[in-house]
């Protein structure tokens, strides 16, 4: 999809200028972790580099001025300019602070070409925030965002050759660059020309991801930044105007209503609403009425009553002439859980309840009765969750902390089964998958025989692999050969979107937990 992303240079060092007042235009630098992750132009000239030590960036430029990395200040810096590119077109991501993104089919279309539209965002960034940005136009984010740094448009479908020749360090991943480095891999285009499943096996999830960009090929599509709803009711009484305490009770109960499923319909509610009045001859009224919970229909409208009421029989404020426009707008908007109730209810007393319909099973059955799950450490699924009494104290088995080598990484699966089932394995010519004692795979896993015994029959089903990960080598208490267990586990793929975790050991291969 062809993405159009602005990007405003140093950034943070922008954002410290626009918060707090320190000038960009003078030697400054941001340190994260001891380190420059950001520097002003003329702390750059005088040899200030991202990824330097602070004592080494300050022997470089003594006057240097040094800020510690503030995440909020850059997002709070930032609204505005995602607000100016929203005032031009809908549909903003942002990406990170001094960074978003948008679909550019449709502002192309309205500006006229590509360069225009750049021109339009740039210039309006100038105009309403007073800050330098560069637009960079491509398909897909990650070559959009190298573009923007250069300020280039790639022509359409030529992305990957835009990426191949950029080195490797563009892919923002410092281990994974040093470990491409060291195996001679320089540019994009190296390591894009490496296999997708020889990536995924021995680099990982992450590296595939990286692949995947570095081949012109985003993971994931845009999600656009959606602005924010117009929450506001109005109504026009211009033929009939309010002059009547029961017509304008009548309004406001209609107002209301509207108003709350409103709010309803995008999941929020409100604690405060201002209502705003014009009469006939442009006299103006305005009051907020606040409310310690969530607001509802009724209490809306009861509200709305009263102020009517009082506008018009009350001494003060009281118009001259009947109100011919009505407008209600919702303030202190927040989510409303309890359109999402938990598990126990929306209110204190039904988790109450629930919680001494517990206490009365244990009391019947016993403490054994009712469990909970609670998750620790360890290397397989199975031994990674405890469960205990209901009302015991929730501590895990093993402390989650630990490394644990020979962990399977996230996603945790869905399912643990109680007891394994064994399958067989088989390569594409229909030989027996194995593994080595080095860990070496026979040959990669095609497709998977699940054998299921129901009363005197026997039942077998094939299933085709679409994409494996693996070996995950687990050795655990090799001291006490009684109790050792040595296995190799794998992650496969399987059509429609789900997945095994399999595991082999003495020649076995079974099914510990399933992915959906």
């Amino acid at each position: 999809m062809r993405t159009l992303l602005v990007w405003c240079p140093d950034w943070p060092v922008i954002a410290l200028d626009l918060v707090e007042g320190i000038p960009a235009t003078g030697p400054v630098a941001v340190v994260r972790a001891n380190r420059v992750v950001a520097c002003s132009e003329v702390a750059r000239a005088e040899g200030v580099r991202r990824g330097l030590r602070k004592r080494e960036a300050q022997s470089r430029c003594p006057r240097l001025t040094v800020v510690e990395h503030d995440p909020d200040r850059d997002a709070r810096a930032f609204e505005p300019v995602v607000a100016a590119v929203e005032e031009l077109v809908v549909g903003v991501e942002a990406i990170r602070a001094g960074s978003c993104a948008l679909a550019a089919k449709g502002p192309v279309r309205y500006f006229g070409g590509e360069e225009r539209t750049a021109e339009a965002i740039v210039e309006r960034i100038a105009e309403v925030c007073g800050v330098e940005s560069q637009v960079g136009i491509a398909d897909g984010v990650f070559a959009a965002g190298l573009a923007a740094r250069t300020g280039r448009i790639v022509p359409p479908g030529q992305s990957p050759e835009f990426l191949a020749g950029l080195p490797v360090e563009a892919l923002d991943r410092p281990q994974l660059t040093d470990l491409l480095r060291r195996l001679g891999m320089r540019t994009l285009g190296d390591f894009a020309a490496l296999p997708a499943a020889d990536v995924l096996s021995r680099f990982g999830f992450d590296a595939a991801l990286a692949h995947r960009l570095a081949a012109g090929r985003d993971h994931r599509p845009l999600a656009v930044r959606r602005p924010p709803p117009d929450l506001d009711v109005a109504g026009a009484y211009e033929d009939e105007p309010l002059d009547r305490v029961d017509v304008a009770a009548f309004a406001a109960r209609s107002l209301a209503e509207r108003l709350h499923e409103k709010l309803a319909g995008h999941g929020l509610a409100c604690t405060r609403v201002a209502i705003e009045a014009v009469t006939a001859d442009g006299q103006e009224l305005h009051r907020v009425w606040r409310h310690d919970g969530l607001l509802t229909a009724v209490a809306i409208a009861d509200r709305v009553r009263w102020q009517l009421d009082g506008w018009i029989s009350g001494r003060r404020e009281r118009p001259v002439s009947g109100i011919v426009r009505l407008r209600l707008v919702p303030e202190g908007v927040l989510t409303h859980v309890g359109l999402q109730p938990g598990l126990w209810g929306e209110t204190g007393e039904e988790r109450d309840r629930a919680h001494r319909a517990l206490h009365r099973v244990q009391g019947i059955l016993g403490p054994e009765a009712v469990l909970t799950p609670v998750l620790g450490g360890g290397r397989s699924p199975d031994d990674q969750v405890r469960m205990i009494p209901w009302g015991d104290e929730r501590t895990p088995t093993r402390p989650g902390q630990p490394p644990w080598p020979g962990r399977i990484p996230a996603p945790a699966p869905a399912r643990v089964l109680a007891t394994p089932v064994r399958v067989m394995v088989y390569d594409a010519d229909g030989a027996p998958v194995e593994v080595s004692g080095r860990l070496e795979v026979s040959a990669p896993p095609a497709r998977i025989v699940i054998s299921s015994t129901r009363r005197e029959r026997r039942r077998e089903r094939t299933v085709e692999v679409v994409g494996w990960v693996g070996p995950w080598p687990v050795d655990e208490r090799w001291w006490a050969p009684e109790e050792s267990r040595r296995r190799a586990r794998f992650q496969v793929a399987l059509p429609g979107g789900w997945g095994l975790l399999l595991s082999l050991a003495g020649g076995i291969w079974s099914v510990e937990a399933i992915y959906d």
